[in-house]
């Protein structure tokens, strides 16, 4: 796992831009703390810092190859999962090889099959190819997006990186918001491709981008499609549980300390109890899988259940961990952590964006702070509730029944922070809201012969799958590489999801519950209290303290009369939740103080021109 970024333009001779190019690689070093390295000609300037998983001696970046008297230059960030066996292949066809590192393979892979590379890759990916013999460069972003790459159209070319940081490093790019920017923060919507900053935009998910001299192209190599499913029952659960095994052993490679994250739902029990299994299959039945879980000072005596959470995640992942055998560690966070101004505001560089989830996003970076002591790379159990269909949507009249996106039932009113009337008026969200939710339904595919419920419930998964989700992965790369952790995905191998999105929702829920096709997994793997859990989500804060941490730091931030925030902030809509009592604050409103602290803390650091 690393960080690209890099500058191509045909327009002025980059070879005396090396401080140009170390300002924007600079700024990508906690995601890649052990190397950085950087290599420039005349039109491209490519930059690159490490974070060593597999191969530390042989991977350095970028990495040059020769062809045909010119080179060939990669900046990657990820891993494939496949670049034992396509590495075989490549000898096979003539390739020879001096290091052990992924990264080579990726780079002869691409001397072999040019951008159709793309086709035989199975892994999460970012990255860049500046191709002299082309005088050409491609951008690449792996199928589910879980590796981010943001690219502008500026400084007489084109600027990418894996955060806007870097481009915004360049000194021609101005931090600028405008509406737009706003409005793509703000409705909830998660769309990729636009940004909160004017004039940078993210590859597409199982896209490339191209741009030589006849200008920039981009194309989309994957996207989730509705074929039929002929399998039977048990022939789906078999299939299932090879794909889920299969991707989980494979995304246990690494040169470095491995561990995963235990909530003790079904999905992070599954997963680990996996990954046990293949560690003492591969090590010895001594060894064992190191797990972590977090959980809040008094969270036992203060915990109340709401609607994202019916019950506290940390005795059900300690009670995971000694059936399944785990080396579990429970990191215990108190109100002081979470509050302290440091940790915010690296939260908020992390997203280089001012909308985030609060205290779950502070939480989350202290957790992973912690992990990366012992721990290089992390393995999740994100994306099994798009993949199986685990969410309470799924099975919510009300949620099927809905003109919009099902997540906006929940969140919309509650979280969205109020904002000033003058920008409500001019950003109208609402059409905005109608206008993408009717977009993002034409992009569902449509299987012939499928009941109109089918129907429905494929554009509640297509929907999770593709926006939803997205915004869960963004929030786990940036947190997690801000302290130069990999986190992997196992759920989101594009084989599973392929094969689960087409399975009947009959089948989908078979027994009665959610996660039917998971469960079956489980059976077996985990212990019978995690079988039979609820969904829960990401734990949150129940302290009092915190609460009242809170309202003084949303009530400080406003202070100043004079501030952008309150052109942006309804003040009066914000009041309510500072006059409630810490010990009645529910955390709707408490998400509405903590994005206005956010807010304060981004407009502080970026200083970005804000166009309303």
């Amino acid at each position: 796992m690393c960080g690209i970024t890099g500058w191509v333009s045909f327009d002025r001779d980059l070879r005396s831009e090396h401080q140009v190019i170390e300002a924007m690689v600079a700024t990508m070093t906690p995601r890649g703390p052990d190397a950085g390295g950087r290599w420039l000609d005349a039109h491209a300037a490519i930059g690159h810092r490490r974070l060593a998983v597999i191969d530390i001696i042989g991977g350095q970046q970028p990495m040059v190859a020769e062809s045909a008297g010119a080179e060939v230059v990669l900046t990657y960030s990820g891993e494939v999962y496949n670049f034992v066996e396509l590495r075989d292949e490549l000898r096979r066809l003539g390739h020879p090889f001096h290091t052990q590192s992924d990264t080579e393979v990726l780079l002869r892979a691409y001397l072999e099959w040019g951008e159709e590379v793309v086709h035989r890759l199975n892994g999460m990916y970012a990255f860049a190819v500046w191709d002299q013999r082309r005088q050409s460069l491609i951008l690449v972003r792996d199928r589910l997006g879980i590796k981010p790459l943001y690219y502008s159209q500026a400084a007489g070319g084109v600027l990418f990186g894996s955060e806007p940081k870097a481009i915004l490093a360049h000194p021609e790019v101005e931090p600028r918001v405008d509406l737009d920017g706003i409005r793509e923060a703000y409705s909830l919507l998660f769309n990729t491709g636009p940004s909160v900053w004017s004039g940078i935009r993210e590859v597409l998910p199982g896209s490339v981008v191209r741009f030589d001299r006849s200008g920039l192209t981009e194309r989309t190599y994957w996207r989730i499609e509705a074929r039929p499913h002929t399998d039977d029952l048990p022939t789906t659960l078999a299939n299932v549980r090879h794909l889920l095994v299969d991707s989980a052993h494979r995304q246990l490679e690494a040169d470095v300390p491995r561990c995963t994250l235990l909530s003790g739902g079904l999905d992070s029990t599954v997963l680990t109890a996996l990954l046990n299994r293949e560690i003492q299959h591969r090590e010895g039945p001594g060894e064992r899988i190191r797990s972590f879980a977090v959980d809040y000072h008094d969270q036992q005596e203060q915990f109340t259940a709401d609607v994202l959470r019916s019950s506290p995640d940390a005795p059900f992942a300690r009670e995971a961990g000694e059936f399944i055998g785990s080396d579990h560690h429970t990191i215990l966070l108190d109100p002081d952590r979470l509050l302290d101004p440091a940790n915010r505001q690296a939260v908020v560089i992390a997203r280089d964006s001012p909308i985030g989830v609060g205290d779950m996003d502070t939480s989350l970076y202290l957790l992973f702070g912690e992990i990366r002591r012992t721990s290089t790379v992390a393995l999740s159990g994100e994306a099994a509730d798009e993949v199986f269909g685990g969410y309470p949507w799924f099975h919510s009249p009300q949620a099927l029944a809905a003109d919009t996106f099902p997540w906006l039932l929940v969140t919309n009113d509650r979280q969205a922070m109020p904002l000033h009337p003058d920008l409500s008026a001019k950003l109208r969200l609402r059409e905005f809201q109608a206008d993408t939710y009717r977009d993002a339904l034409a992009a569902v595919p449509v299987h012939d012969g499928e009941s109109p419920e089918e129907r429905r419930v494929r554009e509640l998964l297509h929907l999770s799958l593709t926006r939803w989700l997205r915004q869960l992965l963004h929030r786990k790369d940036r947190l997690s590489m801000a302290v130069g952790l990999e986190v992997r995905v196992p759920y989101c191998d594009h084989r599973l999801v392929e094969y689960v999105f087409n399975a009947p929702w009959a089948m989908k829920t078979y027994d009665g519950r959610e996660k039917s096709l998971l469960r079956s997994v489980a059976h077996g793997l985990v212990p019978q209290s995690v079988l039979d859990r609820l969904k829960n989500h990401y734990p949150s804060t129940h302290d009092v303290r915190y609460n009242r941490g809170v309202q003084q730091q949303a009530a400080d931030a406003l202070k100043d009369p004079h501030s952008v925030l309150r052109e942006i902030v309804d003040v009066d809509g914000v009041r309510p939740a500072l006059e409630v009592p810490p010990e009645k604050l529910g955390w709707g409103h408490r998400l509405r103080l903590e994005r206005v602290i956010d807010l304060s803390l981004w407009l502080g650091y970026y200083n970005p021109t804000i166009v309303l």
